[in-house]
């Protein structure tokens, strides 16, 4: 039995479909129920409450379009569909679906009103398609630009959009650097496989005592960026000075080695200039270097000359 429409839902349908033919249509009553689905819908591997094995798929009445959602999108998509019955156009979302497998999938799916002679809503047509693939692959694109790829921190590239994101929504904070201390040597005494182990190592230690909004990143071979929202100086001095003290007072099991693990580090206000935020912390890394390492330097407050 196929999809009869009428001239209206065939004009509304020209206006939604155009490029694949693998697109699910479907049309839904008022309150939401599917009362039509082409048979494309069968290969979507949505597991639908109600529907019986071997049912034709485009014979689907009763399920409600909300049945072929996931849980926390529920609410997204009624709210579309009581927009759509409102006469709005709702242009492509996205949402999750539970599979026959128990395994998320995503969709997305677009809403126009069907109208009778008088104008009056009396159901929704509804062009779904799986983007199941494209997600995946945007996710995997998203993480090989800006996630580093052996502690699975953000990278430099993510590091600065975010800095620049926290400067332009005017949130203040604190930016604080960490270096590894004479990793080149750790790396050519002990060989890069342990090198890798010792940037994990710190990586973790990182996340474990930093706070839930800090944003850690890798910035460089062996050096670390954190973002710390909302604190003073102080309170970043104090969260910054437990990393270092810890990771001094640990000895970490690296490879087959027992050995200690050092770090200098430096935080600055994180000012209106990009630059300017980034140079003052590292002036303070450099000096936390120069005065011997595994120390915290704070930014030096810049002195006006007097005329």
């Amino acid at each position: 039995m196929g999809m009869n429409f009428t001239f209206q839902e065939s004009s509304v349908l020209y206006g939604m479909l155009a490029e694949s033919s693998t697109d699910v249509i479907l049309k839904t009553d008022p309150k939401g129920f599917i009362v039509h689905a082409t048979s494309a819908i069968a290969d979507l591997g949505i597991r639908v409450p109600g529907s019986e094995a071997g049912r034709e798929a485009n014979a689907l009445v009763g399920p409600h379009l909300l049945d072929l959602v996931a849980p926390e999108a529920k609410q997204q998509v009624a709210r579309a569909h009581a927009r759509a019955m409102a006469g709005e156009d709702i242009d492509w979302i996205e949402f999750p679906a539970l599979g026959n497998d128990e395994r998320r999938r995503w969709f997305e799916i677009r809403l126009r009103a069907l109208l009778r002679h008088d104008g009056a809503p009396y159901g929704v047509l509804g062009v779904m398609r799986n983007v199941d693939e494209l997600r995946s692959l945007s996710e995997r694109l998203f993480t090989a630009t800006y996630t580093d790829p052996l502690t699975g921190l953000t990278n430099r590239t993510a590091f600065i959009s975010m800095l620049e994101h926290m400067m332009e929504a005017g949130i203040d904070g604190c930016l604080a650097l960490f270096s590894i201390d004479f990793f080149r040597t750790i790396n050519m005494q002990y060989g890069q496989s342990v090198g890798d182990e010792v940037l994990t190592v710190f990586s973790d230690l990182l996340r474990e005592m930093l706070r839930t909004e800090d944003i850690i990143s890798r910035i460089g071979s062996e050096r670390f960026a954190v973002i710390l929202p909302r604190v003073t100086a102080a309170e970043a001095e104090g969260i910054c000075r437990r990393v270092v003290t810890t990771l001094a007072e640990l000895k970490q099991k690296v490879g087959t080695s027992h050995f200690a693990m050092t770090a200098s580090a430096s935080v600055a206000r994180i000012g209106t200039s990009l630059d300017s935020t980034i140079e003052r912390a590292e002036m303070a890394l450099f000096v936390a270097k120069a005065k011997g390492r595994n120390r915290l330097e704070m930014e030096k407050p810049v002195r006006l000359a007097v005329g």
